[in-house]
């Protein structure tokens, strides 16, 4: 399915965050963060790899991990915005026809989730973006508002259908399961420099998710469904916990 693209995949990497400040340089098992989520996406095979960082001290560490780095202008309002910096940067002749944003905070990310979120793209010619989905399991994940609801159905038994909304609310209404957003792209390399170009939109402002602009914009995104959940370290404590998860790899 893969086959028809030609993608590179670019991590956006920063040092501010509130929670856990530097976090792409925590220690996890003598490695920084990036360099576990670096090899995560090259052991994919999809294509190659490139960290848009926002301060040379995530670039060195890149490096210093064999993999490549660019420097982007530090206050980009969102990663989408400093992957597409990047992207003009390393492949200005448009060689890549489809740009995976993995985030830089996903450690434990299993290589499989980014395999089957182009597989989704490619499933679905008339969607700008794909990004993947996993059922809710834990009750209490249907009611928080941290993990972003995706409103999706996938028809008999399909493992990727067209998203129509995504929320901090439990949606949709009524039985059946509820679907978990992974916050990873991969963008027809057209569509995305459409959407840096875009102002914020009313839902997205109000929701505070940056894919609804997408949404709002008439853009369509396929959603995959996928089996695991990687964790987003944004807390100490979600550091922890990712050094006990990958202890065991």
């Amino acid at each position: 399915m893969t086959d028809p693209f030609r993608p590179i995949l670019m991590i956006p990497a920063r040092m501010a965050s509130t929670r856990l400040p530097g976090k792409p340089l925590a220690d996890i098992h003598g490695s920084p963060m990036i360099a576990h989520v670096l090899e995560r996406a090259r052991e994919a095979g999809l294509g190659p790899v490139v960290v848009a960082c926002a301060e040379a001290e995530i670039a060195a560490a890149v490096r210093g991990a064999g993999g490549h780095a660019v420097l982007t202008t530090p206050d980009h309002p969102s990663g989408s915005d400093r992957v597409f910096e990047a992207l003009s940067l390393v492949d200005a002749a448009a060689r890549h026809d489809v740009v995976i944003n993995v985030q830089g905070d996903l450690p434990t990310l299993d290589p499989a989730v980014l395999r089957r979120t182009l597989d989704a793209l490619a499933a679905h010619p008339d969607c700008d973006l794909a990004t993947p989905v996993v059922p809710i399991r834990d009750p209490e994940e249907r009611t928080n508002p941290n993990a972003v609801k995706a409103v999706v159905g996938f028809p008999g038994g399909a493992t990727s259908a067209p998203a129509l909304y995504f929320s901090r609310a439990a949606v949709p209404w009524g039985d059946g399961d509820l679907y978990h957003h992974v916050g990873l792209y991969a963008w027809r390399r057209e569509a995305l420099a459409r959407f840096v170009g875009l102002p914020p939109g009313v839902l997205e402002r109000r929701e505070r998710l940056e894919q609804l602009r997408a949404l709002e914009n008439g853009m369509r995104i396929a959603a995959a469904r996928v089996d695991t959940l990687p964790l987003g370290v944004d807390t100490p404590a979600d550091l922890e916990r990712a050094r006990t998860l990958l202890a065991r790899r």
